[in-house]
């Protein structure tokens, strides 16, 4: 299953990279600014977090040598990624439903088309990450190379399960509000606006089971790259246990994607037979 997806998105990679790119133009379509909500959004919630946490709480990472609005873009970058591709992912079949219903259309890219869109924004917001490392006397080096390895990490993770939540969500629309509010809290526990390190204690069960969550491990790997200035390979555990992790989430989505297809299409397409 694994190769003839890689050979359904290599046949249709044109197809892909046009829907994606129509998919990020069509998302805010109507409104006076357009794409240019994409980022304000993110924008704000990031002023919101740092003044809270930097101003009210005043959450300490003078151990890291970086102000806290640093250690903050660093993780809150790839979540955004991650949460937006999943979002959208999992109501990729009901917004394209109308290729759906299209016998000769390949479905199976449809949950890669969000992923590539929401990989535009976060394109943008890994620039501005780096501006403002500049910016904090911090440049570009070596090891910001190893952006480019997480970015697949989560294009892959999330791949694995828009595919299984993409084809239930079709049959339980309640899925939706869910992964909504497991974002919420999950953005609490990875963690990314506080420092576990110093809170909790790097060798405490609690963060032992925080560690389970692959998410923890590609936020800390931004960190790694922005901050701390470590090699992937230097955690040969952790990213193991992450790609064991991430290859079980995508051929189970994989299997259960091919087994609701059907179904999914039945229900897509009865209420245009009624």
């Amino acid at each position: 299953s694994i190769f003839s997806l890689r050979a359904d998105l290599y046949k249709n990679r044109r197809l892909v990279m046009k829907l994606a790119k129509n998919d990020f133009k069509t998302r805010y379509a109507g409104s006076y600014f357009g794409t240019f909500w994409a980022f304000v959004q993110p924008v704000v919630t990031i002023l919101v977090y740092w003044f809270v946490f930097s101003v009210g709480f005043r959450s300490n990472t003078d151990e890291l040598g970086v102000p806290f609005v640093l250690y903050l873009v660093a993780g809150i970058v790839p979540w955004f990624f991650f949460s937006d591709a999943l979002s959208g992912g999992t109501n990729s079949l009901l917004e394209y439903n109308y290729l759906v219903k299209k016998v000769v259309f390949n479905i199976s890219v449809l949950p890669v088309v969000k992923i590539i869109s929401a990989l535009f924004v976060h394109g943008f917001f890994v620039l501005l990450a780096i501006i403002l490392y500049i910016c904090n006397g911090r440049f570009p080096d070596w090891y910001y190379l190893q952006i480019l390895y997480y970015s697949a990490c989560v294009f892959f993770l999330v791949l694995g399960l828009c595919y299984a939540t993409s084809a239930i969500a079709v049959l339980f629309r309640d899925l939706n509000q869910i992964i909504g509010i497991g974002l919420q809290v999950g953005v609490w526990l990875t963690p990314i606006m506080w420092v576990s390190e110093s809170m909790i204690g790097a060798n405490s069960l609690l963060y032992k089971i925080l560690q389970l969550n692959p998410v923890f491990y590609i936020v800390s790997g931004y960190r790694d790259a922005f901050i701390i200035k470590r090699w992937f390979f230097e955690r040969p555990v952790w990213t193991l246990y992450f790609w064991i992790f991430a290859i079980c989430c995508f051929l189970f989505g994989n299997w259960i994607f091919k087994r609701l297809r059907a179904v999914s299409y039945t229900h897509l397409t009865l209420p245009t037979i009624l």
